[in-house]
C-alpha cells in the first residue's frame, strides 16, 4: 500500500463519517463540496473533513482509492458512500437516515427531515 493510500484508509477509520472536500465544512471551496458539507452540519453529523486542495498527492489519492472520479466523496464507517449527487439523492429518499440508523451514526432526525419538506 503506498503512502497515500495507507493516509487515506487512517483517516477513514479514524473515524465514523469522513468527508473529502475542496476546502473545509466551515469554508467549502465548491458548490458540489458546499452542499454535502451543508447537508451533514445542518443534520448535526459529527465528521472528518479533508481539503484534497491542500494535497495534491490526497486529492488524486482519494479518487483512485474509490475509483471515483470526483470530489467530494463522503465515506461512512469505512465505507464510500458516493458524491454530491448520490448523496443529495440519498437524503431525499430517507436512505441517508436509514445509513446513519443502521451503522450507528447519530443526527438530527427533525433536520433532516425538515430538509426533505423543503424539497418536496
Amino acid at each position: 500500500m503506498t503512502d497515500v493510500r495507507q493516509k487515506i484508509q487512517e483517516t477513514i477509520d479514524a473515524t465514523d463519517v469522513v468527508l473529502f472536500m475542496k476546502g473545509s465544512k466551515e469554508m467549502p471551496q465548491c458548490g458540489f463540496s458546499s452542499r454535502v458539507a451543508g447537508v451533514l452540519n445542518y443534520m448535526g453529523v459529527n465528521y472528518s473533513d479533508v481539503d484534497v486542495l491542500k494535497d495534491a498527492d490526497i486529492r488524486q489519492g482519494i479518487k483512485d482509492f474509490s475509483d471515483w472520479p470526483t470530489i467530494p466523496q463522503l465515506y461512512v464507517k469505512g465505507e464510500f458512500v458516493g458524491g454530491c449527487d448520490i448523496v443529495t439523492e440519498m437524503t431525499l429518499s430517507g436512505e441517508l437516515d436509514q445509513l446513519f440508523d443502521k451503522v450507528g451514526v447519530a443526527y438530527d432526525k427533525d433536520a433532516a427531515n425538515k430538509i426533505r419538506e423543503a424539497n418536496g
